[in-house]
């Protein structure tokens, strides 16, 4: 999809914030183009010195930090080691697991985070990435026309693979499996969804004032996510992070220190109540959407943050604090509680 000079706000609040600071301070990311799979987006005016700032850490969050699911596994028929090579397959099978590792998937059914799927196909003279979506339920292939392998002959070639979900670049060591079938092949994982970021920044001029600057971004994504979605995934990750140096959440090293004593039993059943998937705990479903996408998954998740915390979510409101205030309560839980003791 394209749009020109599309506009979305930042989160309420951040203007009144900034204000007392003094700072000149952006009301708004301005998206210039996006055009197949590419985006185009400037964040001004900043004061000087913030544009390489804001930049260079959106930068290195976009590259190696956004979710992605990637094929970790593969199992080839009549297979029993990577450095082998299939009867009537021009490609041997280290070819064959560099192809697959180029898949890209994009997930369909919420939820469901991993899935195993075995192919069987024969009478092609060209396998492709497309012609493994008929046995794909759960994803879509996005690069259908890459090339998987090529056959010499009426070959029937039988083989299965593992689908999960990830972050950045995990290696084949790190993917390797306890207790996996002889034969199987564990793979690279790409699943950072990004497959380029750029940024400039150039002089912008507010009033008389010509000092301020313009960071200029370009995004382009493998297609399995928005740009946009992109950008604001990466500034999520980054205030998650940056909301843990507000005064509330600075503890001195004694107030933090771990301690060698077993949890007694109240701390255990504390520590694996605060395990819960909210999913799990009859939440509404507006809550529920709110706290996911601010990554809020566990009830742990949920009372670390203080009430004004939340309120600082998007779309959330006073009538979900309120669900959420009584489900804490009925837990005999508080909010911004100290979760070290627990090692979740």
């Amino acid at each position: 999809s394209s749009g020109i000079n599309a506009e979305w706000p930042l989160r309420p609040g951040y203007r009144e914030i900034m204000a007392l600071l003094k700072l000149q301070m952006p009301e708004r990311v301005v998206m210039n183009n996006e055009i197949e799979n590419t985006g185009i987006f400037e964040f001004r005016p900043l004061e000087p010195g913030f544009g390489l700032t804001v930049g260079n850490a959106l930068r290195r969050v976009l590259l190696s930090s956004l979710e992605g699911h990637a094929i970790t596994y593969l199992k080839i028929e009549g297979v029993d080691h990577e450095f082998s090579t299939i009867s009537g397959v021009v490609e041997d099978v280290t070819e064959l697991v560099l192809s697959l590792k180029q898949v890209r998937l994009k997930q369909q059914v919420e939820g469901i985070d991993t899935e195993a799927v075995k192919v069987s196909l024969t009478n092609k003279k060209q396998i492709t990435a497309g012609d493994l979506q008929a046995f794909i339920s759960g994803y879509t292939v996005v690069n259908k026309d890459l090339v998987i392998c090529n056959l010499t002959e009426d070959t029937q070639i039988d083989f299965e693979f593992v689908i999960e979900k990830g972050r950045g670049f995990v290696l084949a060591e790190d993917n390797k499996k306890e207790n996996a079938p002889i034969g199987g092949i564990s793979m690279d994982s790409i699943y950072t969804p990004i497959k380029n970021v750029s940024y400039k920044v150039e002089n912008y001029r507010v009033g008389q004032k010509t000092d301020f600057e313009k960071l200029i971004f370009e995004i382009t994504s493998d297609g399995t996510i928005d740009p946009k979605d992109a950008l604001t995934e990466a500034a999520k990750i980054l205030i998650r992070h940056f909301m843990l140096f507000s005064d509330e959440k600075i503890d001195l090293e004694s107030d933090v220190a771990y301690t060698n004593e077993e949890y007694d039993e109240e701390s255990l059943y504390i520590r694996q109540m605060l395990k819960s998937k909210l999913t799990n705990l009859n939440i509404s479903v507006r809550a529920l959407n709110c706290l996911k996408a601010a990554d809020v998954e566990t009830l742990g998740d949920l009372v670390s943050y203080n009430k004004s915390d939340l309120m600082k979510f998007r779309n959330f409101g006073k009538k979900s604090l309120v669900e959420l205030e009584e489900l804490v309560d009925s837990k005999k839980l508080t909010f911004g509680m100290d979760l070290s003791k627990y090692k979740l």
